[in-house]
């Protein structure tokens, strides 16, 4: 099931007291995603929180109406959370607030709020506890109807989607497949961990009695279906805040596979984050050599050749595709050139 609404994804957009994470060019010419190597979790109902957040070198911030705001704080935290998005600066910074999931009664009052109030400097509304298709489909269609009531550009604020349990992974390529306006999937291993009754209570951290990785399918699950439809995916929380060596050890198994990024509920884990989800500078030179030694060696000048060496090494159009993706998450994370190409004489 598809939502009626049309819209690219958008990479980034600008607004009045600050601006997004910016859109990177790609090599090809094409736009990035939004940066999101960390994704900073911030309670909504805490003004402190709120404003101490603007000044933290996150790739995107997240004010949450859900699990950190308790039932008695949530109608006030939408306020301070519209008031924080209209007359904070967030620039360079994605901004996205959590809402509550559909079971609750506190979902439809929480976009309608924040999106009425405060929709011109929201980038993202991340929906957890996703567990079908027709979850994001109703999102979507709601926020529709605001932007048109509000006169807000149509589709431009995107969701991100939380699987958060057994019935959202198994559906994951549904969910996946369900909004032009989805932009990520997010894990959200706690309420996972509890869903499965894994064996642990330390959330990320591998269980007792199992000597493989237990979180290898369920990542490899999610990782499918975002690239599938060109989504991002971003690893949840690691809750041991103080244990920074752990948080390295469970981001580097999410970056080794390909995510885009991780939560961080610390500021102390977002120099980790953006250190592990950003290529090294070595990695970084040899991408974009890699991609300029093959457009040489394609054009005219260069021969027209569809494989050439690169020093010791032969490259090809599949060496350019690699080399894309390396050299864009080093431009999206600022990093630049030590190295220059130079075309080998004739």
């Amino acid at each position: 099931m598809t939502a009626p609404v049309s819209s690219a994804r958008r990479a980034g957009s600008p607004n009045a007291a600050g601006s997004a994470a910016p859109a990177s060019a790609g090599g090809d010419g094409t736009e990035q995603p939004r940066p999101r190597r960390s994704c900073l979790a911030v309670p909504g109902s805490s003004p402190r929180f709120l404003e101490k957040a603007q000044g933290l070198p996150a790739d995107q911030v997240f004010l949450d109406l859900e699990d950190a705001c308790a039932p008695l704080a949530k109608e006030g935290a939408r306020h301070s959370i519209v008031d924080a998005l209209n007359t904070g600066d967030w620039t360079g910074k994605t901004r996205v607030v959590r809402v509550n999931d559909w079971t609750t009664q506190w979902t439809y009052r929480d976009v309608i709020t924040v999106v009425e109030g405060a929709g011109q400097n929201l980038d993202c509304v991340m929906l957890p506890k996703v567990q079908d298709a027709r979850q994001v489909v109703a999102l979507d269609l709601l926020l529709t109807q605001i932007e048109r009531t509000m006169g807000f550009e149509v589709g431009r604020i995107g969701i991100e989607a939380q699987i958060e349990n057994a019935k959202g992974l198994v559906n994951v390529d549904d969910i996946a497949a369900s909004s032009p306006r989805l932009e990520t999937i997010v894990f959200g291993p706690a309420d996972f961990m509890a869903s499965i009754n894994m064996k642990s209570l330390v959330v990320g951290r591998q269980p007792a009695g199992y000597d493989a990785d237990a979180y290898h399918y369920i990542l490899m699950r999610i990782l499918m279906a975002a690239r599938t439809h060109d989504l991002q995916a971003v690893d949840g929380p690691y809750l041991q805040i103080r244990d920074v060596d752990g948080f390295r050890e469970v981001a580097g198994r999410a970056a080794a596979l390909g995510f885009d990024g991780k939560w961080v509920l610390h500021p102390g884990q977002i120099e980790a984050a953006n250190e592990i989800f950003s290529p090294s500078q070595e990695d970084y030179d040899h991408a974009e050599l890699i991609l300029d030694a093959y457009a040489h060696h394609t054009s005219e000048a260069g021969g027209k050749k569809g494989s050439a060496m690169l020093g010791d090494e032969m490259i090809d159009e599949a060496s350019r595709k690699m080399a894309l993706v390396i050299a864009g998450k080093g431009r999206a994370a600022g990093l630049r050139r030590t190295t220059s190409f130079e075309a080998p004489e004739a």
